[in-house]
């Protein structure tokens, strides 16, 4: 765990961006796999699970240090009082440009570890705005009111406009500078293109939440790297 993961932290809470790829918990069938919860716990002891984050998702989760506030944060959570804002680069642009998806979720019966959208399933609702559109692709920011597993992939994949290398609800497959670069070459020492964004591309950038005195906090993680590039890619052969 370096500094440089750790966005704030006081006596009550730790807030980290995670990275891509790592798991929010310990996994039931492999607790050996690593995961933020244990890296957590050996620096700091006990630690509270609060909310998750899916484990390709990158960015700002919250982890309470005692169980008092971890009841707080978990109410705040489960009431609906965290503002959670998540960007990501989804396939193709959605019209409108701005709208709500107000679609239940429950687990698909016939494909375990999928969800899909089923009216006696748990509430979701999904606030979306599009930032820029890059043709095949768009920017777009999500705002959540509630956190149901797999929610913005779900409603992103009903909407038509799956998330960009999503393997359960999209095409799965990354971004190439070769789509965007007219005149591509790879070195000749390069047997094949490696992607810019070859991963699930999607990121909790923001929360904002209140601590038990009523302190409101506007934290937020900063992009990781390959979206970085690939934005900027995107942005320079636009």
């Amino acid at each position: 765990m370096t500094t440089t993961e750790i966005i704030f932290e006081n006596d009550d809470f730790i807030v980290v961006n995670k990275p891509s790829g790592l798991l929010t918990v310990p996994d039931r069938f492999d607790p050996n796999l690593p995961s933020l919860k244990s890296s957590l716990k050996k620096k700091y002891g006990e630690i509270f699970v609060v909310h998750r984050l899916d484990r390709d998702t990158s960015g700002i989760i919250v982890f309470a240090k005692n169980a008092v506030t971890h009841q707080h944060l978990s109410g705040l959570f489960e009431s609906r009082q965290v503002d959670k804002e998540y960007l990501g680069l989804v396939l193709g642009t959605p019209v409108p440009a701005e709208g709500t998806i107000d679609q239940s979720v429950s687990p698909d019966p016939r494909n375990p570890g999928k969800m899909w959208m089923h009216a006696k399933g748990k509430h979701a609702i999904t606030h979306y705005q599009v930032q820029e559109s890059f043709g095949p692709w768009a920017w777009v920011s999500f705002h959540i009111e509630t956190g149901r597993t797999h929610q913005i992939r779900v409603h992103l994949q009903h909407l038509g406009h799956a998330l960009v290398a999503d393997p359960l609800y999209g095409d799965g497959k990354g971004v190439f500078l070769s789509q965007l670069k007219k005149k591509f070459k790879l070195s000749k020492y390069v047997e094949e293109e490696r992607p810019l964004l070859g991963r699930l591309a999607l990121h909790a950038h923001q929360l904002q939440f209140r601590d038990m005195s009523g302190k409101e906090y506007v934290l937020t993680a900063p992009l990781p790297k390959d979206m970085e590039v690939t934005l900027k890619q995107l942005r320079k052969w636009k």
